[in-house]
């Protein structure tokens, strides 16, 4: 398998067997999120969307872009979306993504790499540190907005 598996731009004419292998992993079918993210996110500067492939069948893919100066932060690189076929995990597709979406990366002048994952995502977890990522300098924040006291706001259009 490693010898066949490439690791290369996603086409237009991937977003079904992405949109298709995302389904198998969520147990969601999500079409036009994919269509969406493919005019985001396909071939344009400054973001990336791979995909692994042998024999013709995507078997991962991996998408980011660079984010410049959020809450202070110099130009870097995020990773929002990565998904490996379950049926061939632990045969490096997804550590071949990764690199590649991180060469990419650095070739465009990145030096730092992040992510943000569920808590109780073990699955991704293991494979980020597995990767060499660990806790960041940012703690993410939120809150429900139905729960929220946000009092009466006027904003003008």
């Amino acid at each position: 398998m490693d010898d066949d598996l490439t690791v290369r731009v996603a086409e237009a004419t991937d977003i079904a067997a992405v949109g298709g292998l995302d389904a198998r992993i969520t147990g969601l079918a999500k079409p036009d999120y994919w269509r969406g993210t493919f005019a985001r996110y396909g071939a344009r500067p400054d973001r990336y969307f791979l995909v692994a492939e042998t024999g013709g069948r995507v078997l991962g893919f991996i998408i980011g872009e660079v984010r410049a100066w959020e809450f202070g932060s110099p130009p870097s690189g995020w990773i929002f979306a990565i998904g490996v076929d379950p049926e061939h995990r632990l045969k490096k597709i997804g550590s071949r993504l990764f690199a590649a979406v991180c060469r990419r990366m650095g070739e465009d002048g990145v030096r730092t790499v992040r992510t943000m994952l569920a808590r109780d995502d073990a699955l991704n977890m293991a494979f980020f540190r597995s990767q060499g990522m660990m806790g960041g300098p940012f703690i993410q924040l939120e809150m429900g907005l139905a729960s929220a006291r946000l009092g009466a706001v006027n904003v003008k259009a």
